[in-house]
């Protein structure tokens, strides 16, 4: 396995897990109060493991509740999620501008009721930064190959959800390895989010949903990568040994990673902590990166 380079107080992140997990603590099922959430980010960038760690993504409405809960002398790292689409965009922009945050990446949905040119329109119409990831939320309808094709012309990015508090709100197998399929052979990379609660395939035992695995997310586009049809990636995804899947992560190499991960950029996460102590229990990550306690 490709470990990288060494982090925080020595330790090494591999570099399949550096900056994959971003932290959505406040979305569901999570649900962290603001104040919790700024706070806990603050303490997983200064520890070990911070090299695992992307982002704070909060969505638009909840920058007005950021000012004084970072410290003088911190930044935040932060992502911004526009669910009703490029409107809520300036007034986000403008707010950050008075706030201790670096802004990473834009997340925006696309409103049921535009169409992919009126939503692009609207898109680049607002003044984003060059070094800010846009990143596109593509809907599961009709649209979307219009969507990834845009995406593959701009500097956008794609973003799809993987699941959800209802069942029908996880794509199965063959939609999301088609969606995969879609943008890579697009030349877009992606994010994740919603859902991924679990490095490998699994039924929630609460819900029954069937959950797709962030690490079965990784081993599919290498896949796609590798040139794979949507039957043979979807047969990825659809992989439930955590230890086949685990030392097929652990055999990529230093060249399959970084094409894997140039394509699947992150995932979002409501718990830093459950995939980090998954990752270290799986023999992937180093147990030392939870020295001292680990993550609350």
């Amino acid at each position: 396995m490709d470990l990288g380079g060494a982090g925080a107080a020595g330790v090494s992140i591999p570099n399949f897990a550096k900056g994959l997990c971003d932290d959505a603590a406040v979305f569901p099922p999570g649900l962290s109060p603001l104040p919790d959430a700024v706070a806990a980010h603050l303490r997983h960038t200064a520890s070990p493991y911070a090299e695992l760690v992307g982002p704070l993504v909060l969505a638009a409405p909840a920058l007005t509740e950021l000012p004084g809960l970072v410290e003088p002398g911190n930044q935040l790292d932060l992502a911004i999620a526009a669910p009703k689409g490029p409107a809520q965009l300036p007034a986000a922009l403008n707010a950050v501008k008075s706030l201790p945050v670096r802004l990473r990446a834009l997340e925006v949905a696309v409103p049921d009721w535009q169409t992919p040119a009126e939503f692009f329109d609207a898109l680049d119409a607002v003044d984003v930064d060059e070094d800010v990831a846009v990143f596109v939320e593509v809907p599961r309808d009709e649209r979307r190959p219009e969507i990834i094709g845009t995406c593959a012309a701009t500097r956008h990015r794609a973003k799809f959800r993987t699941g959800g508090v209802k069942a029908e709100l996880y794509p199965d197998d063959a939609e999301l390895a088609a969606a995969i399929r879609a943008v890579v052979d697009a030349g877009v990379p992606f994010k994740a989010t919603a859902g991924l609660h679990h490095a490998v395939r699994n039924t929630d035992p609460a819900t029954g949903f069937e959950q797709h695995g962030y690490l079965n997310l990784l081993l599919a586009t290498d896949a796609a990568v590798d040139f794979a049809d949507e039957r043979e990636i979807a047969a990825v995804l659809a992989e439930r040994d955590a230890r086949e899947v685990a030392e097929r992560v652990a055999n990529l190499d230093r060249v399959r990673v970084a094409a894997a991960r140039d394509r699947f950029l992150s995932f979002g996460t409501c718990s830093i902590a459950e995939p980090l102590t998954e990752l270290v229990d799986l023999g992937l990550v180093p147990a030392e990166v939870l020295s001292g306690g680990g993550p609350e």
